[in-house]
């Protein structure tokens, strides 16, 4: 006895169920790619830290023939020397540490080597619970200092409703803006200062997880409901009906 050709609405779940294999398999090999250029990201990041410690001579002037040079030495640990601008300092505020709301606090240094102008993430400070207008007590030492940490790109940017910030408490510092503001070319890569906590600063900087689990876990479950798509096709399109042609 012959089988009977597929009727169309057979055909209709066949391809249903070879699309959202398709997919579901895609999509589970897709998170996987995130997960190795995650993977990947935090290599670099760790071998960047890894290496010799630069000074501020590495960063040469503000300029477009510098920048590249300088975004190759994101994540470099460095040691800089040079004379606070504490008349432009920042203060970034719904940030938090350890918890805590507050403000990353950031100050523009002049190098000494260079002259050249960077932007310093100087560190957290809590912010008053009775006045949110109030500025926290902190200390910024004049005359020449010397700080470390390691270069970090331009701080970025929290939900905003747009227009332009003025005064010291802001939500995002834009670049070109503050380069207008303050009359300073300011380079586009900032300084994540990693020295102890002081002048009324933490700098318990939170470690940016890679994020490499989220991703296997996705793909599992994305690899999980491709199959699961699979067997069910399987045991109701052709386990089922053979069944019960067997016990008719």
């Amino acid at each position: 006895m012959t089988e009977k050709p597929l009727s169309w609405q057979r055909w209709l779940v066949l391809g249903m169920a070879v699309l959202g294999v398709g997919v579901t398999f895609s999509l589970g090999l897709w998170q996987l790619g995130r997960a190795d250029e995650k993977t990947a990201l935090h290599n670099a990041k760790t071998q960047q830290a890894a290496k010799t410690v630069l000074s501020g001579r590495s960063l040469g002037q503000a300029g477009e023939a510098d920048s590249a040079s300088r975004a190759e030495l994101v994540h470099r640990k460095m040691v800089l020397t040079g004379r606070w601008l504490p008349e432009h300092t920042v203060y970034l505020e719904n940030r938090q540490m350890h918890g805590k709301p507050g403000f990353f606090v950031l100050t523009p240094i002049q190098l000494q080597e260079t002259q050249a102008v960077l932007l310093v993430q100087r560190g957290w400070a809590q912010r008053s619970f009775t006045d949110r207008t109030a500025l926290p007590p902190i200390q910024t030492p004049e005359g020449s200092v010397e700080i470390q940490g390691h270069l970090a790109p331009w701080p970025s940017r929290l939900y905003d409703f747009g227009g332009t910030e003025t005064g010291p408490i802001r939500q995002n510092l834009d670049l070109q803006a503050f380069r207008k503001e303050t009359g300073l070319n300011v380079l586009e890569v900032t300084l994540l200062q990693s020295d102890a906590a002081s002048e009324g600063l933490l700098r318990e900087w939170p470690v940016v997880a890679s994020g490499v689990e989220k991703h296997h876990g996705y793909a599992f479950q994305w690899f999980g409901l491709s199959g699961l798509i699979a067997l069910l096709y399987v045991w109701f399109q052709i386990v089922q009906p053979r069944r019960k042609k067997r016990s008719a």
